[in-house]
């Protein structure tokens, strides 16, 4: 029977675990025997015992114990964590291939087959591994309730006997599944929300939610591979700031989330453009591990700027840990159904398209294009 280790996070702010007592029913379901580190809930509020009770052992162990064949965790390892895996196991989890290279070169030294959650392509039938899209949506949530409570003024229009108070004005900064729930929330609040977006079909999806789409002159679709954004040049760019920074002068809120997958974020908001800003206004930069959307974005922590203050936001979904890691850990159990077969016997099966488009490593060698060509090689 192949076993399943649930790690113990050790990122700084990763507050979310691989698995929940309800995701270990439903694996041991599906014929895996499951070992959680001890503690490794803990902060999203699930015990030991009740991992036990939902039929996990619970390892006390400093690193995976000898007999796990699959790894499952959150936050991309360090090297040091991937030299305590087990020669020859597979690991599940985000990786973040583009700003962790030395971790993939301990994967590869290790001859750890990854599967890289963010790596999973974006087709139907695999929208129940899609881990980047729970936990955008998530983070796209958050960040307006963040926002809210920030700000010294009130979302929706307020009729008081003393005068009309006018609503918010936010401006959402791609219109991806973070930036569509930051939309969806906003709106609910009673912001009058503003959108951003590069892609031709965004639109429809903004006005469906009741959000206002900001229009760059001249601007020609620019969807790429999957459905994400593509890089465009610095001609557009300059005239998508032009547009935005007369909306941000109007903002009481900013919401940033656009991300191109393997590359640093889009610049999109310069020190010039929050300078515009009013005093009192907030920019919630949800790109901010991959350099940030926002010029003054520091990821260590919140800035101030004339006024302005700028929250990096890549820890929004560990926030809410309880809630995140439910639905990571049924991300996780639905991948975990291809890795078995009709016996309940443990395989990777390359002819499934899902697993071979999230493998990023095996037998020693990096298999995801993009991510070889950065560590100078080809897959």
């Amino acid at each position: 029977m192949a076993v399943l280790y649930v790690c113990k996070e050790s990122a700084e702010g990763e507050r979310r675990v691989a698995a929940t007592p309800d995701s270990v029913r439903r694996l041991v379901g599906q014929g895996l025997e499951v070992a959680v580190a001890s503690g490794a809930g803990g902060h999203a509020r699930f015990t030991d015992a009740a991992y036990e009770e939902a039929g996990a052992r619970i390892h006390d162990g400093t690193g995976p114990p000898d007999d796990a064949s699959i790894v499952a965790r959150v936050a991309p390892p360090s090297p040091d964590e991937v030299g305590a895996l087990p020669q020859g196991a597979t690991l599940l989890s985000f990786i973040a291939p583009h700003r962790n290279q030395d971790t993939v070169r301990a994967l590869m030294e290790q001859r750890i087959t990854t599967l890289s959650m963010e790596l999973v392509p974006r087709i139907s039938r695999a929208q129940s591994m899609d881990a980047l899209s729970s936990q955008a949506s998530i983070a796209g949530y958050r960040s307006v309730i963040v926002a809210a409570y920030h700000l010294d003024k009130h979302f929706p229009l307020f009729m008081t006997a003393a005068g009309t108070i006018r609503p918010a004005n936010i401006v959402v900064l791609g219109a991806g599944v973070a930036g569509l729930q930051a939309v969806a929330t906003a709106k609910r609040l009673g912001a009058v929300v503003y959108v951003s977006d590069i892609r031709e079909a965004a639109k429809q999806e903004v006005a469906s939610l009741g959000g206002k789409f900001i229009d760059v002159p001249d601007a020609e679709d620019a969807t790429g591979e999957g459905g994400y954004a593509k890089e465009v040049g610095e001609d557009f760019l300059t005239r998508q700031r032009k547009v935005l920074t007369e909306h941000l002068a109007e903002a009481h809120a900013v919401i940033t989330t656009a991300q191109i997958p393997g590359r640093p974020a889009p610049r999109l908001v310069t020190a010039e453009m929050v300078a515009a800003m009013q005093p009192g206004s907030v920019v919630i930069d949800l790109a901010a591990a991959d350099g940030g959307n926002c010029a003054l974005t520091d990821v260590a922590g919140p800035t101030e700027h004339d006024g302005v203050r700028i929250l990096p936001g890549q820890h929004l979904p560990s926030d809410m840990a309880g809630e995140a890691s439910a639905l990571y850990a049924r991300n996780i159990t639905s991948f975990c159904g291809l890795l078995l077969d009709d016996e309940g016997a443990f395989r990777i099966d390359l002819d499934d398209e899902v697993v071979a488009g999230a493998l990023l490593t095996s037998n020693g060698e990096v298999t995801h294009e993009p991510t070889a060509k950065l560590l100078g090689g080809e897959a």
